[in-house]
Parts: structure tokens; C-alpha cells; sequence
């Protein structure tokens, strides 16, 4: 790196200078430098709108629902014995009595004595008969096979629906085999009287589940689902019911015989006004995001002022709230559903008169934003716009974004060289003031040369006139 000591001969300030001149030849690069910050910002701005029409359009979803429009909730006595979920096919305002009698179980069975070892060859040989329900299957045990290990993989892999598995009790013979039906409501059997011979003195017992076997009697019983709702009786192979109430799912959780639980089922209204205030909060997050990027300080400006489609936007949007729409029910424009436009474009909603259309004419609220059992309403339209605005191939965002980034890159170019001119510039100053500095100190060298030269000249000729 070479120092330089500018002013050295000449006493002026040559870097200053230099950096004053450079100064004055960057300012079309500073002036391209603010041009490209506006256009980042214009693009974050684009972004943040794509994303809040995005966000719009998600929050208003369940607004062209009919089953959201058509909420029920439901309220239970006790979740003791069941839990209850209930969709917009339940009836509003109806009432339930459900007594659970008995849960869906599978059967379980666990060998009544346990074995010290689970991989020796202990048992004999020959076939293992499981009879599940009334079908009965041979599994057929060899020499390969005739651990407690090895009759636990025959079982499952002879894939009869019934699952077996080694279970570990602790004790000193504390391996034990468990078996547990696939099928709810399913019984099975298992008769091992068909094994002969064994290699230890562990061979030859019976693993029959009779009188002398060793597996135990179920530890638990195979049985469905038993329900009685309003003195009927309804049986299930799942814990899970989902027909034994019109539009009500049961999860069943405990059987009590004598037990009930009361299901109550109205329509939840206030869901249903949640539901409709949502889009005017979408909708304001809008036209507040476009209003404050259009103006700075209440004026013209901001970094998407001017922007046709912007502004296209803002219109569409204002004149879609007061456009008819036709449908089968009483009311045509959100402004009935109590929407009202306030001063700077955004809205509120009158709560007494969305009360008063969900209270009495809720059918016509549904066919104003769901449409007339099509689901094309209202919601649909703002839906379909709104798509169209943010479309990843085609949206305004993707217009936007590819005139944006191309003016970047140009904008980039042009600083690219100018920042080279720029460095070929400051080189030439540099030069430039080197060359002065050498030739004001050459002269300096030579005025000094022959100021002594005088001076001797001159101490000559006054020692000759002495």
C-alpha cells in the first residue's frame, strides 16, 4: 500500500482537495444509490400488500361457509363418560340423553404362566390352532421355530387378526406371551394341543386356553360400543360415533350404566357474528396499508402514491361493498348486514343491525354471503378477486415484482460503472496533483540552488570591494 503526503511542496491540502472533487463526481452515483433504496422499499411494500390481501383472503374462508355461517354449539351436563362435537347438520335447539353402557374393546389374553426364556427351543413341534370367531387357522411350528419367540412371529406373520407380543412381568420366569384380537367385538381361541415332543423339560406343555392350559381366561373382553340415547339402543364397533346424532360426533371415554349425560345443541350466534366482522377487519388492514403507503405526512408521496393499480385496488374493493348481489334472501349488500364506510375507507360494523339480521333473517345472511346453497356468494366474489390479485404466476405482486427487480438490476449496472469511471477518475486527480507536487518541488530546489548561488555571488563581490 503506497502512503501518500499530499501539499508537502506546495502547503495545499491535496488529499482534501482530491476527496472534495470525488465528492462532487459521486453525486450521480449517491443520487442512483437513493433511487435504488426507493425501489426496494416500493418492492417490500408491494410484498406486504400481496401478503395482507393473502391474509384477507384466508380470514374470510369460513364467510362463504355455510357451515360456518350455520354454527351450532353444544353443551354437555358432564364429560365424565363422553365428549361431543357437533356440526351445521345437527338441529338447533334440540336435546339429547346418552347413557354409555359399554366402550368398543378388543379382546386381550395373557399366558398364565411365564417362561424363563423367550428364545430357547422349549416347545414341540407340530400345529398351533387359532380360532378367531368361527374361523379356525393352522400355524404350523417347527424345530426354526418353536421358541416364545419364535410362536410370536408364526402368529403375526400368519396375519389371522390376532397380534402377539412378549410381555416382561419381572419375576424369575417372567417372559409371557400376550395376545390381542385386531377386530373390535371379535372373540378367539388358542389351542396348542397339536404340539408334540419339545427339546427341554419345558416341552410338551399345552399352551390351550382350557382346563389345565396356561392361558388365562381374557383379560379383557371382547365387546362393541353400547350407547343408549333417548331409550334407544345403538351399538358400535369404534368408540367414536358419528351417526347416532344427526351432525354430532360421541367420543366415548367411560362406561356407567345408570349414568347420563345431556347434550344441548343451539345455534352459536356469536361465532356466526365473529365470523361476519372478520372481513371488515381484513378488509380494513387493506385500505389502511394502501393509505398509509400513498400518502407521507397526510400528503401525496408515499412510496406507492400514484400507483394505478394500487389505487385500482382501493376502487374495486369500495365499489364490490355497494354492488347488488342477487340472491334468494332479503338482503343485497353488506351494508344491510350493518357494514358502513367510515371517512378514510375503512369499515365498522353496527352491531345492533348484525344482530338483528343474524337473529331474524339468518337464512338470507347465509344466501347474501354463501350464495343460494352454491356456495357462490358474496365471500365467494371478494374470494375470487382477491385470488386473482395475488396469483403467484400472474397477480399484482408478479407484475410488479419483475419491473421492480429489472429496474434494480439496471440501476445496479449503471452504479457499477460509474464506481469504475469513478476509481480511473480519482486515480488521474491523484496523478494529476503527484505531478504538481514533484514539479513545484523541483522548481522549489531550483529557486533554492540559485538563491545560494546568489548569495554566494554577492559575499564575492563584497570581499573584493573591501
Amino acid at each position: 500500500m503506497t502512503i501518500q503526503f499530499g501539499g508537502l511542496a506546495t502547503g495545499l491540502d491535496t488529499s482534501s482537495i482530491i476527496d472534495q472533487l470525488m465528492s462532487l463526481e459521486r453525486q450521480p452515483v449517491t443520487r442512483l444509490q437513493t433511487d435504488k433504496t426507493w425501489l426496494n422499499n416500493r418492492l417490500a411494500a408491494f410484498t406486504e400488500l400481496d401478503t395482507r390481501l393473502k391474509t384477507f383472503a384466508d380470514s374470510i374462508k369460513n364467510l362463504g361457509d355455510t357451515d360456518s355461517l350455520l354454527k351450532r354449539s353444544i353443551k354437555q351436563s358432564t364429560n365424565d363418560f363422553l365428549t361431543a362435537s357437533v356440526s351445521s347438520e345437527a338441529l338447533a335447539g334440540t336435546s339429547y340423553q346418552v347413557e354409555v353402557l359399554s366402550l368398543a374393546q378388543v379382546q386381550k389374553s395373557v399366558t398364565a404362566t411365564g417362561f424363563a426364556s423367550k428364545s430357547e427351543a422349549a416347545f414341540g413341534t407340530g400345529t398351533l390352532q387359532v380360532t378367531v370367531g368361527d374361523t379356525s387357522h393352522s400355524i404350523e411350528i417347527t424345530s426354526e421355530n418353536n421358541s416364545l419367540e419364535g410362536i410370536m412371529q408364526a402368529i403375526n406373520k400368519a396375519n389371522v387378526g390376532v397380534r402377539a407380543a412378549i410381555i416382561n412381568d419381572g419375576s424369575a420366569t417372567p417372559y409371557r406371551l400376550s395376545l390381542t384380537g385386531e377386530d373390535v367385538g371379535t372373540t378367539f381361541s388358542f389351542d396348542s394341543s397339536g404340539l408334540t415332543g419339545g427339546s427341554s423339560s419345558l416341552g410338551g406343555i399345552n399352551l390351550d386356553d382350557g382346563a389345565g392350559g396356561v392361558i388365562n381366561p381374557p383379560v379383557q373382553a371382547a365387546t362393541r360400543a353400547h350407547v343408549r340415547i333417548d331409550t334407544v339402543d345403538i351399538y358400535s364397533d369404534s368408540n367414536t360415533l358419528t351417526e347416532a346424532i344427526p351432525g354430532v360426533t360421541l367420543d366415548l371415554v367411560q362406561a356407567k350404566e345408570g349414568s347420563t349425560t345431556t347434550l344441548n345443541i343451539n345455534l352459536d350466534r356469536s361465532s356466526i357474528k365473529s365470523t361476519v366482522q372478520s372481513f371488515a377487519k381484513g378488509y380494513n388492514e387493506v385500505v389502511s396499508f394502501i393509505m398509509g403507503q400513498s400518502v407521507i405526512n397526510e400528503e401525496g408521496g408515499g412510496v406507492l402514491g400514484g400507483d394505478s393499480g394500487i389505487n385500482s385496488i382501493k376502487r374495486h374493493l369500495q365499489r364490490m361493498l355497494t354492488t347488488p348481489f342477487a340472491n334468494d334472501g332479503v338482503f343485497v349488500t353488506l351494508s344491510q348486514l350493518g357494514f358502513e364506510t367510515q371517512k378514510d375507507g375503512t369499515l365498522t360494523v353496527n352491531d345492533k343491525t348484525l344482530s338483528d339480521a343474524v337473529e331474524n333473517n339468518l337464512d338470507s345472511v347465509v344466501s347474501l354471503l354463501a350464495g343460494n346453497g352454491d356456495g357462490k356468494g358474496m365471500a365467494q366474489q371478494f374470494q375470487d378477486y382477491l385470488g386473482s390479485m395475488t396469483n403467484s404466476s400472474s397477480g399484482m405482486l408478479k407484475g410488479r415484482k419483475d419491473s421492480i427487480t429489472s429496474s434494480i438490476k439496471r440501476v445496479d449496472k449503471q452504479i457499477e460503472s460509474l464506481e469504475s469511471r469513478l476509481e480511473h477518475r480519482q486515480k488521474t486527480l491523484e496523478a494529476q496533483f503527484t505531478a504538481m507536487e514533484t514539479l513545484v518541488s523541483t522548481l522549489n530546489s531550483q529557486s533554492t540552488y540559485l538563491s545560494q548561488q546568489m548569495d554566494a555571488l554577492s559575499n564575492i563581490m563584497n570581499y573584493r570591494s573591501k
